[in-house]
């Protein structure tokens, strides 16, 4: 089974962030122009939370007065789940469909190693199952492995 290193190790580690005082419209901004989902919020280089485009759109449909330079502290989501690069992939899954989160930062240690998503997750287990059924194909038919 796959680890986060190995989910990382494909996908790169950067992350991008914002500071909890920054106006909900600076992070949407930096959310559209780089094409991501949600941001981290880092506070002196601590993550104190994770602000999404679902943490926005829930609070907006729930209060439409909201102003664009409301701070993120007020959307973001926290406490925050993580996990280290040594977790698999499958306990990775397990924790957010429990947990209803669509992000978790990786951290070993205090350093933050990088964030992988939902989407990063599905996919390894899908690219997993697909090698998983070509074995038992090929175990059926009995083609010999390229070992």
């Amino acid at each position: 089974m796959a680890t986060v290193q190995n989910l990382l190790d494909r996908k790169g580690t950067s992350v991008w962030s914002i500071a909890p005082g920054a106006s909900v419209e600076a992070a949407l901004s930096l959310m559209s122009q780089k094409d991501i989902g949600a941001l981290l919020v880092l506070d002196a280089g601590k993550v104190v939370g994770i602000f999404s485009e679902r943490d926005y759109v829930r609070r907006v449909i729930s209060n439409s007065k909201i102003s664009m330079a409301t701070p993120v502290r007020d959307f973001m989501t926290h406490p925050v789940f993580y996990v280290s690069s040594k977790q698999t992939v499958e306990e990775c899954m397990s924790l957010m469909t429990a947990k209803h989160i669509r992000h978790l930062p990786v951290m070993d240690g205090e350093k933050l190693a990088g964030l992988i998503s939902i989407g990063d997750v599905v996919k390894q287990v899908i690219t997993e199952k697909e090698g998983t059924i070509q074995d038992l194909e090929n175990y059926i038919t009995g083609k010999e492995y390229n070992l």
